[in-house]
């Protein structure tokens, strides 16, 4: 079986038309292509990162707002600089490109320019003949288009049988990694999971805003998971909704679970891996929106776990089914200013005690600035052991 084609799909900068990008990409994974979404109002730089890092094959951009000769070129322009010029470039924009900004455009670089019209059908059917095989330019110039690569290699593997051979005595990675450049002088992996709407991306977004700001040389990589349509592809979200992680110091992985369940992907292990083995001071790793019965972090390589629900988990009998509140080394009680935080963090509370071991409970309101509940939780993730 290959690999499923993976496509970056994005809305320039000054563009908050998100309707029909939108209905492309629900198109796209209903063919079988991996949609890596960048979301609105993006910079060519934030494009030109995402799609090097995620490793696609072609980026996707819907504009609406004019500008699109100078932003389609730029995007061209800086995917050649950074020696990613195999990336192709494609797009639309309804009735605001002219057939002669079409002509302008290809001139300068883009692959093709679809018009108002153009049946769905068509550019699933030019996606696939156009990218269905990976083409490949000269070698990879930048240590993180290697690892970019890599990380698909290993994914390809899985995807046509190929696995790897598991290492079956992974050791956890705390004194023997190489050591980063923050001030814990050594690199942390830790795991967020929880089940879907809980905000895991939005506070794991506002925690990589405060590594980034107490420690100025720390790198942090994430790997990122949603899942796949079943028979189908997937769409890859996670990076619309973390605007700061979009910075030269984060690297960022999007994975589907590509028929897997439990949160992760066939390959996540391999590939957490290899970003414990590369020069990042914190690996974050993000699961899919799991429910009771999952225990995704069964790898020797996580340090921390973090498990995040919000306070409508239901019944306090819900609480004893959570598996993951056996587990997780820290349980955060995120929109904890919905009316009923206060009783469930008590009641939740009251669940951990049942355990008999050190856990930490932190209550949260990620979407709201300079929370010091995110404050408390990035201390306890970067404090040293």
């Amino acid at each position: 079986m290959a690999a499923p084609i993976r496509i970056l799909t994005a809305v320039p900068i000054c563009d908050g038309h998100d309707s029909a990008i939108n209905t492309i990409n629900l198109e796209f994974i209903r063919h079988g292509i991996e949609v890596v979404y960048l979301g609105y109002h993006r910079y060519a730089e934030d494009i030109v990162r995402a799609a090097i890092q995620e490793d696609v094959r072609a980026i996707g951009i819907s504009s609406y707002n004019g500008g699109h000769v100078e932003f389609f070129a730029e995007v061209v322009r800086l995917l050649k600089k950074q020696g990613a010029d195999d990336i192709q470039v494609f797009g639309g924009g309804g009735g605001t490109i002219t057939h002669e900004d079409q002509k302008v455009m290809e001139r300068r670089g883009v692959d093709k320019i679809f018009f108002a019209g153009t049946p769905l059908s068509e550019m699933v059917e030019f996606v696939h003949d156009r990218y269905g095989k990976a083409k490949r330019g000269k070698k990879a110039p930048t240590a993180e288009m290697k690892l970019a690569r890599k990380l698909t290699e290993i994914e390809d593997a899985y995807a046509k049988g190929k696995k790897k051979r598991p290492t079956p005595n992974a050791k956890r990675l705390t004194s023997n990694r190489k050591q980063g450049s923050g001030k814990n002088n050594r690199k942390r992996v830790i795991g967020f999971t929880g089940p879907g709407g809980a905000g895991k991306t939005t506070l794991i977004d506002e925690l990589v805003l405060r590594l980034l700001h107490r420690e100025p040389k720390t790198r942090i990589a994430i790997l990122s998971h949603d899942p796949s349509v079943v028979g189908e592809g997937a769409l890859l979200g996670d990076r619309a909704t973390m605007i700061n992680s979009q910075d030269e110091r984060v690297f960022m992985r999007s994975m589907a679970t590509r028929g897997q369940a439990g949160g992760l992907s066939p390959a996540t292990e391999d590939c957490l891996r290899l970003l414990a083995e590369s020069p990042f001071d914190y690996v974050i790793i993000e699961t899919v929106g799991t429910g009771q019965e999952a225990m995704p972090f069964r790898s020797k390589l996580i340090d921390e776990t973090v498990l995040v629900m919000n306070p409508d988990y239901g019944a306090r009998l819900q609480l004893q089914k959570i598996v993951m509140l056996d587990l997780a080394d820290i349980v955060v009680v995120n929109k904890s200013d919905q009316d009923r935080a206060r009783t469930a963090a008590l009641e939740i509370k009251r669940r951990l005690e049942q355990n008999k071991r050190p856990q930490k409970l932190i209550s949260t309101v990620a979407k709201r600035h300079r929370d010091r509940g995110v404050d408390k939780l990035c201390d306890l993730l970067t404090e040293k052991k």
